[in-house]
């Protein structure tokens, strides 16, 4: 009985013996198959570098002010009596826009008039008689007195009748009409927008350190998505004598001719600012920049050798310093020479060392001034 036990015994040995071996040999072959596995190459698209001269400047944000910007409102209050203008409309200076009611004071006209007329009547007899001597002096005071009185309240309510008839401070396109004929307008209440387009005024922050580059009749440009194809000029007409607390910027006031009214006050705008001379740089799009805290870099192709030996075309990660943007290329000022073969898209897919295919049939944005279809 215990031969047979001891035999069944040494047989479950070998089996598991076996087994195990069978075990080890296997893992073995997975971790040799493992060391010389290759990841496949990332399929990328690439870019020859090649130097630009960029004009140094700065591009931020503006926005777009009218020189002549008032909302129209009555001086006096006053009913309605007649409207001069549609909405949108262009009025030059001194153009009626509103007409209100000024029966009751031209009333008041005629009465007054009657009066001052008595009373030049009267001073002139007055005169007469005080030179006969027939009067006195003092009669002839109060006559002068009582012609110079009509005629300022004469003079009064003329102005009075010239108030109530509202007219254009100056040249410019009309907004929406906020009054109706025979509605009652109070002192001060709203007729319409008034804004003169051409020029306008661009306003904008730069950062405290550009200030010294900036001069009153400095050249700049702007763009915007809302009016696509375009370029404004203009020149920076006005800095401002502070700076900013909270964010170091100082805001600059520019010029801008907008000869066909494309600008309209409160739009957003690009300022694109020169801040000095030309720079040589490599042009390349943006998408080929590798962002990060501690530092830019680019992915440049090159022939590489892996551990046995072998040839193949790899990446090699390259910091760079930037210097700029210009559409959808981004400056680089050193990293790269020209005739280096850049990534331009798939970067994030990268590591140093990794091996590349190029596939170059579509390509990223790449132009210094591009011209979105959906804008």
């Amino acid at each position: 009985m215990l031969k047979r036990m001891l035999f069944m015994l040494g047989i479950v040995v070998v089996v598991l013996g076996s087994l195990g071996f069978v075990k080890f040999r296997q893992i073995q072959t997975a971790i040799a198959q493992g060391a010389s596995f290759q990841m496949p190459p990332t399929a990328v698209t690439t870019v020859i570098a090649k130097q630009a001269t960029w004009p140094p400047t700065l591009s931020v944000i503006g926005t777009v002010a009218a020189i002549h910007g008032v909302t129209v409102s009555a001086d006096l209050p006053g009913t309605v009596d007649k409207i001069h203008f549609e909405s949108g409309q262009w009025v030059h200076e001194g153009d009626i826009l509103v007409e209100l009611d000024t029966r009751q004071e031209r009333a008041q006209l005629a009465e007054m008039e009657a009066q001052r007329d008595l009373a030049e009547i009267t001073y002139g007899r007055t005169q007469k008689l005080a030179a006969e001597g027939v009067v006195a002096k003092t009669e002839l005071d109060n006559a002068i007195s009582q012609q110079k009185v009509t005629d300022g309240q004469v003079g009064e309510i003329k102005a009075t009748i010239a108030r109530k008839t509202i007219r254009a401070p100056f040249s410019g396109i009309l907004g929406l009409r906020q009054a109706n004929l025979g509605q009652y307008l109070a002192a001060g209440q709203a007729i319409v927008s008034l804004q003169s387009l051409n020029p306008v005024y661009v306003n904008f922050g730069v950062p405290q350190q550009t200030t010294s580059k900036l001069k009153i009749g400095t050249a700049l440009h702007i763009g915007s998505d809302d009016v696509p194809g375009y370029v404004f000029n203009g020149k920076i007409n006005a800095l401002d004598s502070v700076v900013d607390e909270s964010t170091r910027n100082i805001q600059v006031q520019a010029t801008i001719a907008n000869p066909e009214n494309r600008l309209r006050p409160g739009m957003f705008v690009q300022v694109s600012l020169p801040l000095g001379a030309s720079q040589q740089v490599i042009a390349l799009p943006a998408s080929a920049i590798n962002y990060a805290p501690y530092g830019d870099s680019v992915f440049v192709v090159t022939d590489m050798k892996d551990p046995k030996g072998n040839s193949y075309r790899g990446v090699r990660q390259q910091v760079v310093k930037l210097q700029g943007t210009r559409g959808d290329q981004v400056g680089v000022i050193s990293g790269v020479n020209p005739g280096d073969e850049i990534v331009t898209s798939g970067v994030f897919r990268l590591r140093n060392g990794a091996s590349v295919v190029i596939n170059n049939k579509v390509q990223p944005g790449n132009n210094p001034n591009p011209k979105p279809e959906d804008s």
